[in-house]
């Protein structure tokens, strides 16, 4: 069923702040802290002060990427983070309160940096929606595979970091409904029904992802696209027989 792509926003979820561009923008973890390119530099070409704070902040998600993935979010500690990004702990704590605040830092930039990536791929897959769909699939997979260390920090390591990053993981998987609205056609349930029906997809395919990046597998993810593509789509690509079943 081919049906015309509009503009699809949230429904239901907080606006997005602005969100850096892919092109330019790695996800974190995908490279590591101390990398010799960003070296701070001294003397009388010395960067701004800025400048070097932000590359700072940079070089610190990667190392709280890593060495969470590595050792547990309960067992990383700010000493372990500092020095996986070459950073000292007192420029760590003038960018962040603490080890909390740095992980939730890092989470919403790498999943802002990931559904970037997503929507490019969602609106350049044409006007079709199951195409549109798979694409953004495709993307997500291949990249969580691509930064296997970002994908078991954001993926299992979230649970153990506390309240507030249990709830921006919620937040992104409400944000998630941008890709089913208001493009796909609509289930044959009520509109309450049909945007649970929209969160049970999106929670099956996080639980799905989860659970294999948990048993080490992330390097599999993209071979779960034809399955994860089948349980976004064919829920609203029903004929008859299943708007019965869903009826009786």
């Amino acid at each position: 069923m081919s049906m015309s792509l509009a503009p699809h926003p949230e429904t239901g979820s907080a606006p997005l702040p602005p969100e850096p561009r892919p092109d330019s923008t790695p996800l974190p973890g995908a490279r590591p802290g101390r990398d010799p390119e960003r070296a701070i530099k001294r003397g009388p070409r010395r960067q701004s002060a800025e400048a070097v704070a932000a590359t700072q902040r940079d070089r610190l998600f990667d190392g709280l990427v890593h060495e969470v993935a590595a050792r547990g979010y309960d067992n990383a500690r700010v000493t372990d983070i500092c020095g996986a990004a070459g950073v000292t702990r007192p420029a760590f704590y003038a960018l962040f309160a603490g080890k909390e605040d740095a992980f939730l830092a890092t989470y919403r930039h790498g999943t802002a940096v990931l559904l970037r990536l997503m929507d490019d791929a969602y609106a350049g897959a044409g006007p079709d929606w199951t195409a549109a769909a798979r694409a953004a699939l495709r993307t997500l997979l291949e990249v969580l595979a691509s930064v296997p260390a970002f994908a078991r920090m954001a993926l299992v390591e979230i649970d153990a970091a506390g309240p507030a990053a249990r709830d921006e993981r919620d937040l992104l998987l409400s944000r998630f409904h941008r890709f089913f609205h208001p493009a796909r056609p609509r289930s044959p349930l009520s509109p309450e029904e049909d945007d649970l029906l929209v969160t049970t997809v999106v929670a099956g395919i996080y639980g799905t992802l989860r659970l294999r990046v948990s048993q080490g597998r992330t390097a599999e993810l993209p071979r779960l696209l034809p399955v994860l593509t089948y349980a976004m789509t064919a829920p609203f690509l029903l004929d008859e027989a299943g708007d019965l079943a869903a009826r009786v």
